[in-house]
């Protein structure tokens, strides 16, 4: 009987190691758990408070469907908090013709088709191999900063950098703090 059970436990064993080698699920570098299931606070925008026209046979006629002036614009309403105009958002997806100088200067050095799907599917790849030793995948130990690490930016170094090139950097501390806060 005890030959049985030990038997048992060692193919409980070498299951539990091979489905945790498995190479067919999505790399979960950061493995943060919740309690409980609540609700999605980000998920809800409030409405537009609701506003008694001066007069009311002024009022557009209703279009199903259609927009309605307490809906909530959350771009339009991010761009105006920082300091834009959110009449200037084009639905369509265009750029505006006053953006046609800011384009380009910035593709100024050619654009490359397709660079969103080639670098998801380079950081995918890049998730695979770095995602963590048998027993960090099993007990569920985050390891995205350990994975990142090679791709982290020394910010002292980078700031020397950028003061040895004459660049001014109001927004960094002195020179001084900057090596005492390195220490």
């Amino acid at each position: 009987m005890q030959a049985r059970i030990g038997t048992l436990g060692i193919a409980f064993a070498a299951v539990l190691t091979l489905a945790a080698c498995g190479n067919g699920r999505e790399p979960q570098l950061m493995n943060l758990r919740s309690s409980h299931q609540g609700p999605d606070e980000f998920s809800v925008l409030p409405t537009k408070p609701l506003e008694m026209p001066k007069d009311l046979a002024s009022l557009p006629t209703p279009t199903p469907g259609g927009k309605n002036l307490t809906d909530p614009t959350p771009k339009a309403d991010a761009v105006a908090a920082l300091g834009g105009n959110p009449r200037r958002l084009d639905e369509t997806g265009q750029v505006p013709a006053a953006d046609g100088a800011l384009l380009a200067a910035a593709s100024r050095y050619g654009t490359q088709p397709g660079i969103r799907q080639t670098l998801a599917a380079e950081d995918y790849q890049w998730r695979k191999d770095h995602d963590g030793r048998l027993l960090e995948r099993a007990l569920q130990v985050s390891v995205y900063y350990k994975a990142y690490k090679p791709m982290e930016l020394d910010q002292s170094a980078e700031l020397e950098r950028w003061r040895r090139l004459g660049v001014v950097t109001p927004g960094a501390p002195p020179s001084g703090a900057a090596q005492k806060a390195v220490k």
